[in-house]
């Protein structure tokens, strides 16, 4: 199951009470106070974990709490510190507080990881009271208690290419063609219905990392058809494959469908349009498929490629045109909307 945002309650670990403790020892008159202080709750961290892409493994769990403090012992014995607890999530997560709504971490690279909650105090015990005016102080604190919040997981997935366009375009054919993934495809819309990735494997040693990115349609950046759940991975791509469809089942102009998804994309973040882009005429196969890409090329003044993930056809292209653009780009970090 595929998981890109869930909210959860982390609560750091209580701090151990200190004691109340006086030594007693056969022939020791007055002793004095021994009581030890209580152990630090532990924390509750956050850290980027790679071999995952989706939030899945936190989503089962609402409630997650570090464990608390040990209490303080006799003869000066301080609690045992408890244990931090580690929730592990995809590299591309962004941890945002959800009350005050400002991001806390973003989780880009592995190993990455931030603090969301810290453990509480350990309580004083009588011992640390104990004074040259005060020596059998009967007081000890209780622990701290730890910090407690509400969190909103959102993941960004970071891959090097995305493939993008409207439905049915032919985006999970190709990424089924280009690497071992094994989306859903099928001849009716929304087919797609949350990010795939796939590692297409150049030579010995090059690869990239291709996203198949739910399609869209117009009105996606408020939220029409699959939009919202797509245009948040398409941020951290370095850059886009723009694949259209010669012969639309609807009907519709490939050149309209062309330039829709380019609104989108801007009107959800103006610097998506700027990124580097290859434009593909899909299903190259078909009749007539040809006419379509040369009016496509002449409208936006550039060369249009032609590929069929069926046949096969223009896919070495393909690849070489992305390796290259890879070559001049750097990787995409983060992004002005999140």
């Amino acid at each position: 199951m595929f998981v890109d945002r869930v909210e959860i309650y982390v609560k750091g670990g209580d701090g151990g009470r200190g004691i109340v403790s006086f030594r007693r020892e056969k022939y020791v008159p007055r002793g004095g106070p021994d009581g030890g202080d209580g152990g630090k709750g532990g924390d509750v961290i956050i850290r980027a974990v790679p071999g995952t892409d989706s939030l899945a493994a936190v989503a089962h769990q609402k409630h997650w709490r570090a464990e608390s403090g040990k209490p303080g012992g006799p003869n000066n014995r301080h609690g045992a510190n408890g244990q931090d607890l580690i929730i592990p999530v995809p590299p591309g997560t962004i941890v945002r507080d959800r009350e005050r709504g400002h991001i806390l971490r973003d989780l880009v690279h592995p190993g990455e990881e931030v603090i969301v909650a810290r453990g509480g105090r350990g309580g004083r015990g009588n011992k640390a009271f104990a004074t040259s005016t005060f020596r059998t102080p009967r007081i000890a604190e209780p622990g701290e208690p730890g910090e407690e919040r509400w969190l909103i997981l959102e993941l960004k997935l970071i891959a090097d290419v995305g493939l993008i366009g409207l439905p049915n375009a032919g985006k999970s054919t190709l990424l089924s063609r280009l690497s071992r993934a094994k989306p859903e495809i099928a001849d009716y819309p929304f087919t797609t219905k949350y990010p795939n990735l796939g590692l297409v494997v150049v030579g010995e040693d090059r690869s990239f990392v291709l996203a198949d990115l739910p399609g869209l349609i117009e009105g996606a950046h408020a939220g029409h058809g699959l939009g919202h759940e797509f245009l948040r991975h398409v941020e951290r791509t370095r850059i886009l494959v723009h694949l259209v469809e010669p012969h639309p089942a609807d009907g519709s102009d490939p050149i309209s469908n062309y330039q829709i998804v380019r609104r989108e994309l801007e009107l959800h973040n103006p610097d998506l349009v700027s990124r580097p882009e290859i434009v593909a005429a899909s299903k190259a196969d078909l009749t007539n498929a040809e006419e379509v890409r040369q009016r496509l090329s002449q409208h936006l003044g550039r060369e249009v490629l032609a590929i069929s993930a069926v046949t096969g056809q223009g896919l070495s292209e393909l690849v070489q045109r992305i390796l290259h653009l890879l070559d001049q780009q750097q990787p995409v970090t983060g992004s002005a909307q999140t």
